[in-house]
């Protein structure tokens, strides 16, 4: 198709996205991968959110929470985002036509963006926030954020992966 760039054809046509698409098992193994990397790493951010929200573990301080959690939920991104580049690569032209698609990426850009402040600006007080019950608001609306943004995207993923709509 013509509306479609070359590169999404080259991809999807490539060795790499053919094998992984076309193999009995490479597909379910990165696909499982995948899902498995989303549950540890959102699954992980998603419980610091809470308690960001003052809605969890309230008796333990955020920045211990925050420095025992984020080394692995770094590791669980790494790993989804890698094995997400390969599933893509395998259905290159699928995911280039699907609106889900283009949702999914929309709030993973926002997720990685509210990530990026919160690390490079609104925790340059968490130790502060340990002394309060509840951190600052604008460290509240980070959680939200970053729950809204997850969820989004994982709505989204499973809609592109089964042509939901």
């Amino acid at each position: 198709m013509s509306d479609i760039p070359a590169i999404i054809t080259w991809m999807q046509n490539s060795d790499v996205g053919t094998g992984i698409r076309e193999s009995l098992w490479t597909f379910p193994v990165i696909e499982t991968t995948h899902v498995l990397a989303l549950a540890i790493s959102v699954g992980l951010l998603i419980w610091f959110d809470l308690r960001l929200l003052g809605l969890g573990m309230k008796h333990q301080p955020i920045s211990v929470i925050h420095r025992q959690i984020m080394p692995w939920a770094s590791i669980g991104f790494i790993v989804m985002f890698i094995s997400g580049i390969f599933l893509f690569w395998s259905e290159a032209e699928k995911c280039y036509r699907s609106s889900f698609f283009r949702v999914k990426v929309a709030f993973l850009l926002l997720a990685a963006f509210n990530a990026l402040i919160f690390e490079l600006k609104t925790k340059k007080t968490i130790n502060e926030w340990d002394k309060h019950p509840f951190p600052p608001l604008k460290a509240r609306m980070a959680g939200w954020l970053s729950i809204i943004s997850w969820a989004a995207v994982i709505i989204a993923g499973r809609a592109t992966a089964y042509n939901l709509f």
